[in-house]
């Protein structure tokens, strides 16, 4: 099949990309390492001894970053649809979040201890519908709050990717009451034509609080 001009420019844009040619080079799985390295730079989200949880991990960058900053102490769960090579460290579920039974299978590995960090780059497959696409992000997103509100320790944080557009600003009103501070980011590593962005709950707070 003989390609579009729209998927020619994209490669061109990939391989062009500084954020692919550092991953390549410094062996990341995906540019997005550089999305997480930043925002845990500025924002101090991993530390050693945390346990953490990796939703919409494939192909493993976020993950690699984690345990790279662990720094051999504490514990990396990583779940994602997709299959994922291993990764020393990481201990990978492959499933779809959305399912309960894959959500069991989680909840089972922690073993009733709560988390320091859940962190979500889930994205939906596109459809190409604007409206579907929207819907299917935000569902996405709240249910990994509703899982980072269940499993979080008291002070934990919360990360989660998040595309402009419908439910955007009633997601944020829905996290403010839980965290001490909610924030947005839009790394550097993240496409200025991309609508995306990442909204951050730092220091979950107590119940009744």
């Amino acid at each position: 099949m003989k390609r579009s001009r729209t998927s020619k420019a994209w490669m061109q844009e990939h391989v062009s990309d500084q954020f692919v040619k550092r991953a390549n080079k410094e062996g990341y799985r995906s540019r997005a390492a550089y999305k997480l390295m930043e925002l845990d730079e500025r924002d101090k989200l991993i530390r050693p001894g945390m346990t953490v949880v990796d939703l919409g991990a494939a192909p493993g960058s976020w993950s690699q970053v984690v345990v790279e900053r662990l720094k051999g102490s504490g514990r990396v769960i990583a779940l994602d649809l997709l299959e994922m090579q291993g990764l020393p460290g990481v201990e990978f579920i492959r499933g779809d979040f959305t399912e309960a039974e894959i959500l069991a299978r989680l909840e089972e590995l922690l073993q009733d201890s709560p988390v320091d960090l859940v962190i979500s780059d889930m994205a939906p497959n596109m459809s190409g519908v604007a409206s579907i696409d929207q819907a299917r992000a935000m569902y996405l997103a709240e249910l990994s709050l509703d899982f980072a509100w269940q499993w979080l320790k008291p002070q934990g944080n919360f990360l989660v990717k998040v595309f402009i557009g419908s439910g955007f600003d009633e997601l944020v009103r829905t996290m403010k009451p839980e965290f001490n501070k909610v924030v947005i980011r839009k790394p550097k590593a993240s496409r200025d034509r991309s609508a995306e962005t990442y909204l951050l709950g730092l220091g979950r707070r107590q119940a009744g609080v």
